[in-house]
């Protein structure tokens, strides 16, 4: 039987609202899923600087620097032990990518409930993980979540490879590597599709941006 924890929420003097009209805009999650060397990354960078440049606050999660504190892999947390190690660092198995995305999706929250365009950058290959995140947001506060798919086949993907994951995949050196030994399962319905096979990463952020002016307005 599971300990009863006796976690109690406590509500904030400052609200959702106050924060969001102080900023002049509404908190939101923008959720960029792709495969790897898609151009998640690149468009979202590009995306925060317009918004910032617009004066919309801002915050940028990308999946390789969340990878090297939050979700760190058991490698890098042993030196708290093994142990330790082993119960909280994040592989990436298909539970662990699980845990990946519920995190990360708890910590965005979080940014956009104080207001920010909380931009996040990840594969997040699973439809089911994704739409948990999205229930979770917008159960708490409708048109809270903007997915936008970073549409590019598996081979243009593989053909720009900028951190030459695909090569040590099809090497054998890198297992459950997502569209070549583990699937992915690409949006139904997302906010915004990217066509990122053919248009230069600069015309997609200005897709975004436009697709955006709306969304995040009080």
């Amino acid at each position: 039987m599971a300990e009863k924890t006796h976690v109690v929420w406590h509500a904030h003097s400052v609200t959702r609202d106050q924060r969001e009209h102080l900023n002049g805009h509404r908190g939101c999650v923008v959720w960029f899923t792709g495969l790897s060397g898609s151009g998640k990354s690149t468009v979202a960078n590009l995306v925060e600087q317009l918004l910032h440049q617009q004066g919309i606050h801002t915050f940028l999660l990308d999946g390789d620097n969340v990878r090297h504190g939050l979700n760190a892999s058991p490698e890098m947390l042993q030196p708290y032990g093994d142990d330790f190690a082993r119960r909280f660092g994040l592989s990436f198995s298909s539970i662990d990518r699980t845990e990946n995305i519920r995190r990360i999706g708890a910590v965005a929250e979080l940014f956009a409930s104080a207001g920010l365009v909380t931009l996040t950058a990840f594969v997040s290959p699973y439809r089911a993980d994704r739409a948990a995140v999205r229930h979770r947001l917008e159960g708490a506060t409708p048109r809270s979540f903007f997915e936008v798919f970073v549409d590019c086949p598996l081979e243009i993907c593989e053909t720009r490879d900028p951190k030459g994951l695909s090569k040590k995949a099809r090497a054998g050196q890198l297992p459950n590597f997502t569209g070549i030994h583990d699937a992915y399962e690409p949006p139904e319905h997302p906010e915004l599709r990217l066509d990122a096979s053919h248009s230069p990463p600069e015309a997609l952020a200005q897709q975004v941006l436009a697709a955006l002016t709306q969304f995040i307005k009080i």
